[in-house]
């Protein structure tokens, strides 16, 4: 079920939120946990075993832990069943035909993929992570176990954040999950569908559309009213444009869903984390990877580099686990060799600035952030260089061998003002035009009421446009 149709807008989401608001405070967790099971089986029925078995798993995993405080040994082997538990059925999902199509090409067995996982568990990725972090934090003492598997299970599946985060930590709402009255307020239950709102937009008014300008170049087959210039007709430059407009998509659709989930969070009466913080106003690929997908960077900062030794053991040994991070990190985001070639290709622009480039960047003014920005876009190159109507080397061809083709003129023609727009909203510029639209009441309630009228009537008018990271 995706949060920009008219199915969760006016049926699911109205629902679920006057059952959690009707229901007893005893009751809440409850109605949280079978609304959030119906919100992930609506279409991944198949996967509900997956789902209540990774529940059972790390909810057994906390309760052993406990019980077995004073052994180190048995701690360590309910640390290490949650973790290969997690981590199998991750790996089952997402990369065992992966694994076994390299091991064919590199070494020419003829292993048969196996049948049946062709279709990834939506957002395994991100709850796989959560339930990983609750486990290892039990194991730490950093969290007190959960005893109430209905409340270790609203945690989980919590629908807000399931699909494609931002990453929650068990932690982060442990203590609300808890509070039995007062949860919520009206003024956060109005924060909350303000930034639902912006999120939506953010969807369907900048996202979705400017997407267009991409798949208008690429083509899609069973989209025969897109426009379908082709990759291989296309412009040096048109291929740039089109880049740059995959490039808004993704900040646009990740970030708006982001702030969709923290919205729907807070009516809960939940404080999720931040996940994006205007990243392409970075002046260093250092600076844009605290701020783009803060909660990622964030769960393998603790989780992997600080374990390893973060920076505490010299330079060789920093550098060293920071590859491990970057590469990771572009495994986590898919089974194929352009992700894996995207995190080693970070590692390296992390390295190069950590060595000695970032005191320079530190010192320029306007052309740290072309040169991040220009590299961003070259990084978000080799991300879509796997999708359809998509082939990475032709695409990296196009990008740096100048050649002709289909002109821009007629795109920029097209979506220049969009463009305009949507390069103003990766600044802060538009939030500070809000903090001043939001100290008056009636302008406050127009923006937003604007702002949901419009984007309602484009997903009446529009198809079903999925997140870009439920693939994730």
């Amino acid at each position: 079920m995706v949060f920009s149709t008219i199915l969760f807008l006016f049926r699911f989401l109205p629902i679920t939120l006057a059952l959690y608001y009707l229901a007893p405070a005893k009751l809440k967790n409850t109605v949280l946990f079978l609304c959030s099971l119906v919100f992930y089986c609506w279409g991944e029925v198949r996967f509900f075993p997956i789902m209540i078995a990774l529940i059972l798993l790390n909810y057994l995993c906390g309760l052993g832990l406990e019980r077995f405080d004073g052994s180190k040994p048995a701690r360590k082997c309910f640390l290490l069943a949650g973790l290969v538990g997690s981590l199998g059925m991750l790996f089952y999902f997402k990369y065992a035909n992966f694994v076994l199509s390299s091991a064919n090409a590199l070494l020419g067995t003829s292993f048969s993929p196996i049948q049946g996982i062709s279709t990834l568990p939506l957002g395994i990725s991100f709850y796989t992570f959560q339930t990983l972090s609750y486990t290892i934090d039990v194991y730490r003492r950093d969290v007190k176990t959960e005893h109430n598997i209905i409340d270790f299970g609203a945690y989980v599946v919590m629908f807000p954040q399931l699909i494609a985060g931002p990453i929650v930590k068990y932690r982060d709402v442990a203590a609300q999950l808890h509070v039995t009255h007062g949860r919520y307020n009206l003024k956060q239950i109005e924060d909350g569908m303000t930034l639902f709102t912006f999120g939506l937009a953010k969807k369907v008014l900048l996202a979705d559309t400017i997407g267009a300008l991409w798949t208008d170049i690429i083509g899609i087959a069973d989209s025969p009213s897109t426009t379908f210039v082709g990759l291989a007709n296309a412009s040096t430059a048109l291929v740039w444009l089109g880049v740059i407009a995959y490039s808004l998509q993704l900040y646009f659709d990740f970030s708006g869903y982001s702030m969709m989930g923290i919205g729907m969070g807070k009516m809960l009466g939940f404080d999720f984390p931040q996940n994006f913080n205007y990243p392409y106003i970075s002046a260093s690929i250092t600076e844009f990877w605290r701020r783009w997908h803060m909660t990622l960077s964030g769960w393998f900062r603790e989780y992997v580099y600080i374990p390893l030794g973060g920076n505490r053991k010299g330079l060789k040994r920093q550098i060293f686990n920071l590859f491990v991070v970057e590469l990771l990190t572009g495994i986590w985001h898919g089974a194929n060799w352009n992700f894996i070639c995207w995190g080693l290709y970070y590692f390296v622009l992390l390295a190069i600035e950590k060595l000695f480039l970032l005191q320079y960047l530190q010192k320029g003014k306007v052309w740290p952030h072309i040169y991040t920005l220009f590299l961003v876009v070259v990084g978000w190159a080799m991300f879509v260089g796997n999708d359809t109507g998509v082939s990475f080397g032709l695409l990296f061809q196009k990008l740096f061998v100048p050649s002709g083709g289909v002109s821009p003129l007629y795109f920029l023609r097209n979506y220049g003002v969009l463009l305009a727009v949507s390069v103003v909203c990766c600044t802060p510029l538009i939030e500070k035009l809000w903090n001043l639209l939001r100290r008056r009441a009636l302008t406050r309630v127009a923006t937003i009421l604007v702002l949901l009228v419009v984007s309602t009537a484009y997903v009446v008018g529009s198809t079903n446009s999925p997140f870009l990271y439920f693939n994730f």
